[in-house]
């Protein structure tokens, strides 16, 4: 997966004249190979700058007024160089690369709550080898002066004041970025690695690596025949002695180096070859696990929309179904309700007539106790309601004697 890469370099006024004239195509010859003018007219602004750069930063320090001191050696402007590489441009396509650009241009504008008002100028470059942006801006910092007024602060020292500064520069820009929809991964800051961000190919090129491994096979480890300076001295007289010392022994005592040094370099050059190949070999198993996390990771992509789909099927069914089944409920739901009012009614109804058999009842036997006592001459009702109850021990008054056969139960449980 390709990088977000974001980098800052730091600028001095005398520096001003030369990025200007570098980043807005001023030059009519260019030291860079890389430039193709044929595409320079790709080549567009997110923010042209009024001025020169120069001319730029002294409108803007002064229609805002900006405070802090500024010195000849003082860190005037700073510029963003943001990016990726060629293949994730090129994977992306002509409207999301400018997507990128103006989404990074965004992220500027926020970061540090900077906003774009500090912006001289932002240049898409899109005649060199791979699309990036050169985004200068000031370096202010929005603070107190001290009496407790809110002011802005042309201060590059303390705008890049925190040690890791350029790590959550790096972290803050990946995160932006990804947020926005964009696949990238994590650069590694440069102070964080202490190395240059090489790929093993552009590493090949500066150490012209094929190259040097021809050069080692070609090597010739031994040195040169020269006289030994006591086979010289027999030939020599007295009065050569300057020679040997001043000429002879200094030649013989430089090849000696040379040999030495010779042997350094053939070491040194071995050791690069031997890195250059223990690299192509983690290369292809970096490869193979990006291919098969690539593998793995479109199978979960298929597992997700397998789930997706079988949810959305549940769903369209269900609400298919739905006012079948809402109907269905309400019938079944009437039916219940229809039965049970039935039922009640129709207790209600025999409840009704029972009470009507229980009042007759009560009423035929109080006729039926007055016409025994008068058919027979016995007296009062009453004294043979209590006579009977006594005799009997039985309660005329059903209810009554329910309650009393309930309590005989009760108190013989107890026992």
């Amino acid at each position: 997966m390709s990088y977000a890469i974001i980098r800052n370099i730091k600028y001095k006024r005398d520096n001003l004249k030369g990025i200007f004239r570098h980043n807005e195509r001023r030059n009519k010859n260019y030291s860079n190979d890389n430039i193709d003018k044929e595409k320079s007219y790709l080549n567009y602004s997110l923010k042209n700058p009024k001025y020169s750069y120069e001319k730029e930063f002294d409108r803007i320090r002064e229609k805002y007024n900006l405070k802090g001191q500024i010195k000849t050696v003082s860190n005037i402007a700073c510029e963003y160089i943001i990016t990726s590489d060629k293949e994730f441009f090129e994977k992306i396509g002509e409207n999301e690369t400018k997507r990128y650009f103006e989404t990074a241009y965004q992220f500027v504008c926020e970061y540090k709550n900077l906003g774009e008002q500090y912006i001289l100028s932002a240049k898409v470059h899109m005649d060199e080898q791979s699309p990036h942006l050169h985004l200068v801006f000031l370096p202010v910092v929005h603070t107190q002066d001290k009496k407790g007024n809110n002011i802005d602060k042309l201060a590059c020292s303390e705008f890049w004041k925190a040690k890791d500064s350029y790590r959550q520069l790096q972290n803050a820009f990946y995160d932006y970025m990804v947020s926005h929809n964009f696949e990238l991964e994590r650069g590694l800051p440069k102070e964080e690695t202490g190395r240059e961000h090489l790929d093993l190919k552009e590493y090949k090129e500066i150490t012209n690596f094929e190259k040097t491994k021809e050069t080692l096979k070609n090597i010739k480890l031994e040195l040169p025949d020269v006289p030994e300076i006591a086979d010289i001295s027999k030939f020599s007289i007295k009065r050569d002695e300057k020679i040997l010392e001043e000429i002879i022994k200094p030649k013989d005592e430089l090849i000696q180096g040379l040999y030495q040094d010779n042997l350094r370099l053939h070491q040194e050059l071995s050791r690069q070859a031997k890195v250059i190949d223990e690299a192509e070999k983690y290369q292809k198993e970096r490869d193979t696990i990006i291919a098969d996390n690539k593998a793995l990771n479109n199978k979960v992509k298929d597992l997700e929309r397998e789930y997706k789909n079988k949810v959305n099927n549940l769903d369209f069914d269900y609400n298919n179904r739905k006012e079948e089944l809402e109907n269905e409920f309400k019938t079944k739901e009437f039916d219940i309700e229809y039965k049970y009012k039935h039922k009640i009614k129709t207790l209600e109804k025999e409840n009704n007539h029972l009470h009507k058999i229980v009042d007759k009842f009560y009423e035929t036997v109080e006729k039926f106790i007055k016409w025994i006592c008068h058919k027979f001459g016995i007296g009062e009702s009453k004294e043979l309601v209590k006579k009977f109850e006594e005799d009997t021990n039985t309660l005329i008054d059903p209810e009554k004697q329910l309650k009393k056969e309930e309590r005989e139960k009760e108190w013989d449980l107890e026992l």
